[in-house]
């Protein structure tokens, strides 16, 4: 069984939250995580609704070959729903655990976002002749951690 752990370490008193083994794109995740670093909790959750609601697009950074432009994404974007919506439950979980250690919600600051590529479940698709094509579904590890803002 592989430990799970947190990439950074963070000063007490602080909230944190780990999405294990997701099914949502790690390119994806990666970009939604470097989007929403440094916002404010309430901030970041609305706009992971925008990005959910197709309102706002999520600038991608890394993963934009022949990627289209958006407008509000300053360049190459897209919506990536089901990243967003993943990382929403999780921001979800880190306000729950800052609420039961007493912090204040309002003051709330994502410090440390991040996404890692995890196991890989094999598949293959079938084709003609015999043959058959991999198919594999990656998931994806989310970590958040959450301060309060001075």
């Amino acid at each position: 069984m592989p430990k799970f752990g947190y990439s950074t370490k963070a000063e007490e008193p602080c909230a944190k939250a780990l999405g294990k083994e997701m099914h949502v794109s790690p390119k994806h995740a990666v970009e939604v995580c470097r989007a929403i670093k440094g916002m404010k909790l309430d901030r970041a959750k609305e706009y992971l609704q925008a990005v959910v609601d197709k309102k706002r697009p999520v600038p991608f950074k890394r993963h934009r070959k022949k990627l289209a432009h958006r407008r509000g994404a300053g360049g190459s974007g897209r919506f990536p729903e089901k990243a967003a919506r993943a990382i929403l439950k999780v921001l979800g979980n880190a306000e729950a655990n800052a609420s039961y250690k007493g912090l204040d919600a309002e003051k709330l600051m994502i410090v440390h976002a991040s996404a890692h590529k995890g196991i890989t479940i094999p598949g293959f698709m079938p084709r003609a002749f015999a043959r058959a094509t991999p198919f594999n579904k990656p998931l994806t590890n989310v970590e958040i951690i959450l301060k309060e803002a001075a």
